[in-house]
């Protein structure tokens, strides 16, 4: 007979026991229905879904980056070459930064130093061989209405005989809310600069010749404004070609396609130079000068 085979001596009941329990958990540990452990949680990841992005300005509310940088060829009229305005210009409303430090208050301010002084002078186009003495040349400062909506302050050199008048006006124009891009003083080497056809500075005194003549403007004796040109170009048909200033401003010579900052006829700019005396370029029979204003008619 073959002996019989001996048994494996018994375990403790304990023992059983814990082998019971750890064997559901380990084949749970190995099902594929079991979910994934899941890690700590950043706070940081856990925000907000990021915002959608902003949208692009308006066209027109946002100066260009080539502003005052594309130089025109000359045409034969002596000017620039006239070309179409670009789209970002056809609905032309920004404010560039201011070129002085603002006056005080909320509301509508001025300032008049006469005679101006030498240091403001000193970066203007003025110089002993201008028609008009430096004495007699005052310094204004006044608060304008930005096409931002907001409270702007701006400079100019004017004929001290009418450094109060023009207070007025601006007054004036602050009250109707007439936006204005920049007023500053010209600097002396902007008359030698090559055009391009986009600038948009109102200002008063610049001791420079009429346009397209020889004589002295009335700017050279500070007794004339332009506002706005851009908004409000000059106009003349010549035997050489039409003369647009500023060269791309053409977009503004259809005067009943009203826009903010264009000087109209029944408008706020020619009834506050009106109520000084001053005369109107937008009323010249041989030419138009919607931006220009005189105290002689000039």
């Amino acid at each position: 007979m073959r002996p019989a085979r001996s048994l494996p001596p018994a375990l403790p009941t304990a023992l059983l026991v814990s082998l019971a329990l750890a064997v559901p958990a380990a084949l749970a540990g190995c099902s594929s229905d079991a979910p994934a452990p899941v890690p700590p949680q950043d706070p940081a990841s856990s925000s907000a879904p990021a915002p959608p992005p902003e949208a692009p300005p308006e066209p027109g509310t946002v100066p260009p980056r080539w502003l005052g940088t594309r130089v025109l060829p000359e045409a034969a009229t002596g000017y620039g070459e006239v070309r179409p305005t670009p789209p970002g210009l056809r609905e032309r409303r920004f404010t560039l930064p201011d070129s002085v430090a603002p006056l005080p208050g909320s509301g509508f301010a001025s300032r008049v130093v006469s005679p101006a002084p030498a240091r403001v002078l000193e970066r203007s186009t003025w110089e002993p061989a201008c028609p008009v003495a430096a004495d007699d040349l005052a310094w204004l400062r006044v608060s304008f209405r930005g096409f931002d909506g907001e409270r702007h302050t701006g400079e100019l050199l004017a004929h001290r005989t009418v450094a109060d008048d023009l207070v007025q006006v601006f007054r004036d124009l602050w009250r109707a809310g007439f936006p204005l891009e920049e007023l500053r003083i010209t600097r002396p080497e902007e008359l030698d600069l090559p055009p391009t056809g986009d600038g948009n500075n109102t200002g008063a005194f610049v001791c420079r010749p009429i346009t397209g003549g020889t004589s002295y403007s009335q700017h050279a004796y500070g007794l004339a404004v332009d506002v706005n040109p851009f908004q409000n170009p000059y106009l003349r048909e010549t035997p050489a070609g039409r003369v647009v200033l500023p060269e791309l401003a053409s977009a503004y010579l259809d005067r009943t396609h009203r826009r903010p900052g264009m000087v109209l006829e029944d408008g706020p700019v020619v009834r506050a130079f009106q109520r000084i005396g001053w005369e109107w370029g937008g009323d010249y029979r041989t030419l138009k000068d919607w931006q220009h204003f005189s105290a002689t008619g000039g």
